[in-house]
């Protein structure tokens, strides 16, 4: 026979560990067949109901007096790793029932009363053979009845089949029990390797079978006439009883006898219990000396177990309390150096271990009252502060030492007419021999480590800020470029001062030379500090991208250079989860890593500034550039750094707008101002210029210059044109032609200035039409004057009435007329003169003409049109004709 599952270890292992920590105990488990399928003819499931491969464990749980009994369900995992699905209580098992439609017997289901939906079939179990069934059919019901004390319904099985069945397949074993009525046999069933005890009484002695069957032997009658059986044998018993009445009764002689000899029999029974009961005394007293001398024996024998068990515990706890001699010369008086560091990260380790083994999870409670392990523990915490306080000196020496070293080394730095860039490739694998090291300080005292991060942080912020200073001094030294003139739009200089400016690329190149050289650096030492001082914060630099924001990747080629190449001491270590506490303090630490650093870039700034004011938007889009690509959590100083750069740039750069801005301004008290202002042109040039250093996001910072640039202007022009108001509107409409012809090429492409561009045009429009219509009321005031009384007066009376008001008869409309309108050709070439004296633009002559003979035109349409409604009667001049004499000019 196939070895059955129920004798499977590995399987049972498994099972136990996939219920681990429920405090429950595997009887038997097996492997099954799970399905909702319909059994056809075929002896087959449906293909819609494929079986799924179970595992059904029967568990045990003892809980005070009692013990409980439950039935587990397992399923094979990703992996092949059993786990738990299904916990049934075998108290809520009311009914066990074998699928009759299964050919092979091997299929079953479980009904439990405390299921919620009863409407639901059952799974379907099916096992691999009748053997298997009836071996955990059989121990379900063993259960039900030794623990619970009642069996659940059994349909569709032989239950006599089933007993022979275990009489066949279960080896038993004889033992023999004494009890108040004597000695008992029981039968005791085992099974694998563990015993499970069944116990039937022999109710039926084996000649008692025999004879039964003899009887039945002698009756020639069918299995199913039992009634008629057990009448007859009535009938016959009632005729054996009157048969021996009647012998007993003719006997009396010999019954006589029998009592006699019955007397004689009783004085020798009572002579005979008289001495068993002496000897019952005797042998109680014999027992009672017996059961002494056991008891005092087992008692000896459970002390000698004991005290052999105590001894091994005591010679465990003292092998764990011993401390080797070599790890106790490392700890307090070894060497640190490079050689020896294997030597004393065992050391450490061990060190760890064994303060760990004296805690009260990994050692008995019973035991971390004693006095030898409180001594052994205080003897190791004094092991461990002087190990800490000597490792912790010994690192804060090698620190300063390190950086001194590099400090005295000129060669290290940037040097007259050679820049240097820093490398400290050599520094960081000098101190990452250290690494595993500080990681075993920070198991064993995390206190140490704020001392160490302070005195790290102070010694390498000198070398940081040497690198920094010599590298922007040599950096300032070797670029060569010329000053451009910060004074762009004052009044008094020259016209050409801001048309050739020197190209000061240069300065910018410098500035991206340094955050090129330093930021990428900066964070490589945040992200190697990080990792070096044992802070649990994500990476500094994120996957894919460089620490300054593009793919030209960051400060060092090697891309393993923060990776320390050592492991996670504690498991907590290996957490993603980001630890805040641990985020603040690297923050802090790396404010004093790197403080003073950012005050060589402010004289970058500076330096730059002075040369060319308009390289600030240039650096200003290199520095956000910078900016957008520092993600990390932990780079919070180098963002700061790059902010605070940012702040720098803009606010040079605003003190260059206001500068200028104030330059507008002083036009304002210049002497009296006549035709275009010196700031229209070089604003235009100034514009050109600042669109050519635009970079990155720099467009709002542009902007909010053009705005304020702009507005100034607006707001002087209008001032310089209410000083002298008889000449406003012609300042004003050359001023803003100006501005529009400067700057038409860039209004196109930049919608600030386009926004501008058009308020420029509605005040020149404006101003146009107020210049214009001031020339023609001059030449042709009479007539227009004439025409606003007759509009005057038909708000108030009837057009017919009109010509009989006072001063606008037909008579005056003929005076004035003639006045105005003999010799018009005159007046038209008086009124062109008046538009071209005053005008210095001459280009915009044209175009003012043109728009002065439209609104000529209009108004003279206009009062055509009035002489013909109030005076239908006169002639005046037509409007055509007066059109054909404005284009003959």
């Amino acid at each position: 026979m196939a070895k059955s599952s129920a004798d499977d270890e590995e399987l049972r292992r498994a099972c136990e560990a996939a219920i681990e920590g429920t405090k429950q105990k595997i009887v038997l488990s097996m492997r099954v067949a799970k399905s909702r399928g319909i059994w056809g003819k075929s002896g087959k499931l449906d293909r819609n109901h494929m079986a799924k491969p179970r595992v059904l464990a029967l568990s045990t749980k003892a809980k005070g007096p009692q013990t409980k009994a439950f039935l587990r369900v397992l399923k094979y995992s990703t992996g092949g790793v059993l786990e738990a699905v299904k916990l049934y209580k075998l108290k809520h098992l009311s009914k066990v029932e074998v699928i009759t439609n299964d050919p092979s017997g091997c299929t079953f289901t479980l009904g439990f009363d405390n299921l919620r939906s009863q409407s639901v079939a059952p799974p379907q179990w099916t096992m691999r053979n009748i053997d298997d069934r009836n071996r955990l059919l059989l121990c379900i019901l063993n259960m039900c009845k030794d623990l619970l004390g009642r069996l659940p319904k059994v349909v569709g099985i032989d239950v006599v089949e089933m007993a022979l069945w275990a009489k066949e397949n279960t080896p038993t074993v004889t033992t023999r029990r004494t009890t108040q009525d004597g000695p008992v046999h029981v039968a005791t069933a085992v099974t694998g390797s563990d015993l499970k005890v069944s116990v039937e009484k022999e109710l039926v002695s084996q000649a008692e079978e025999e004879d039964m069957e003899a009887l039945l032997g002698t009756y020639v009658m069918g299995i199913s006439e039992a009634e008629a059986f057990s009448e007859r044998l009535k009938r016959e018993l009632l005729a054996l009883e009157a048969a021996n009445v009647h012998a007993i009764l003719e006997s009396e002689p010999l019954i006589d006898e029998v009592l006699q000899g019955l007397e004689a029999a009783t004085s020798c029974v009572e002579d005979m219990d008289e001495w068993l009961g002496i000897f019952n005394v005797k042998l109680r007293h014999m027992r009672e000396d017996i059961e002494s001398i056991e008891t005092r024996n087992n008692k000896l024998e459970m002390q000698s177990v004991n005290n052999k068990a105590l001894i091994e515990e005591l010679d465990k706890l003292l092998e764990r309390m011993r401390v080797p001699s070599e790890y106790a010369a490392s700890l307090t008086g070894g060497s640190f150096d490079e050689a020896r560091m294997l030597q004393n990260t065992e050391a450490c380790e061990w060190l760890a271990g064994a303060l760990r083994g004296l805690e009260v999870p990994n050692l008995d409670p019973t035991y971390a009252n004693m006095r030898a392990v409180k001594e052994k523990r205080a003897e190791l915490e004094k092991l461990k502060a002087t190990f800490v306080r000597r490792a912790s000196e010994f690192l804060r020496n090698y620190f300063a030492s390190l950086v001194d070293f590099m400090i005295s080394d000129k060669s290290y730095f940037s040097q007259r007419g050679q820049l240097k860039r820093p490398d400290h490739a050599d520094l960081r694998y000098k101190c990452r021999t250290y690494a595993r090291l500080l990681q075993h300080l920070k198991s064993l005292d995390k206190n140490c480590l704020d001392p160490l991060r302070k005195a790290y942080c102070s010694s390498l912020n000198l070398l940081l800020r040497r690198e920094a200073r010599e590298f922007a001094n040599e950096l300032r030294a070797g670029t060569k470029a010329s000053r451009n003139p910060s004074v762009w739009l004052e009044a008094s200089t020259g016209s050409s001062q801001s048309g050739n400016s020197a190209d000061t690329s240069a300065v910018s190149e410098a500035y991206g030379k340094m955050l090129t050289i330093f930021i990428p650096l900066l964070v490589d030492e945040s992200s190697f500090f990080a990792h070096f001082m044992c802070f649990e914060v994500p990476a500094l630099v994120p996957p894919g991208g460089g620490a300054n924001g593009n793919k030209s990747g960051s400060y060092n080629d090697n891309g393993s250079d923060d990776d320390l190449g050592i492991m996670d001491i504690d498991d907590n270590d290996s957490k993603s989860s980001k630890n805040s506490a641990d985020l603040v303090a690297l923050n802090e630490a790396l404010q004093e890593l790197l403080n003073g650093i950012q005050e060589d870039f402010y004289a970058v700034v500076d330096w730059a500034y002075k040369i060319d004011p308009l390289r600030c938007i240039s650096m200003h889009g290199i520095t956000e550039r910078y900016l957008s690509g520092q993600k990390a959590d932990a780079a919070g100083f180098v963002r700061m750094l790059l902010g605070d750069l940012e702040s720098r740039i803009s606010l040079q750069f605003t003190r260059f707008v206001d500068e200028a801005c104030h330059q507008i301004e002083r036009n304002e008290r210049n002497v009296r101002q006549m035709g275009v202002v010196s700031y229209i042109p070089r604003f235009a040039t100034l514009a050109t210029r600042m669109e050519q250093y635009i970079q990155g996001q720099s467009r709002d910072l542009i902007d909010q210059a053009y705005t304020k640039f702009v507005s100034i202007m607006f707001v002087t022009l209008e001032r310089i044109a209410q000083t002298d108001p008889k000449y406003s509107d012609i300042f004003l409409l050359e001023n803003y032609a100006a501005f529009q012809n400067s700057l038409y090429d860039l209004a196109n492409v930049v919608p600030t200035l386009a926004k501008f561009y058009h308020q420029a045009s509605e005040a020149y429009e404006q101003a146009c039409t107020r210049h214009i219509s001031m020339i023609i009321y001059m030449q042709f005031e009479k007539l227009f004057q004439f025409a606003r009384k007759i509009e005057d007066l038909m708000y108030t009376i009837t057009p017919e009435e009109i010509p009989f008001q006072l001063g606008l008869s037909k008579m005056d409309l003929r005076k004035m007329l003639k006045a105005s309108l003999s010799a018009v050709d005159k007046s038209i070439a008086a009124m062109y003169k008046k538009l071209q004296k005053n005008l210095t633009s001459e280009e915009l002559l044209p175009s003012l003409w043109d728009k002065c003979k439209r609104e000529f035109l209009e108004k003279y349409d206009s009062f055509a049109q009035l002489v013909a409604k109030i005076y239908p009667t006169e002639n005046i001049t037509p409007v055509e004709d007066m059109r054909e004499i404005l284009a003959t000019m």
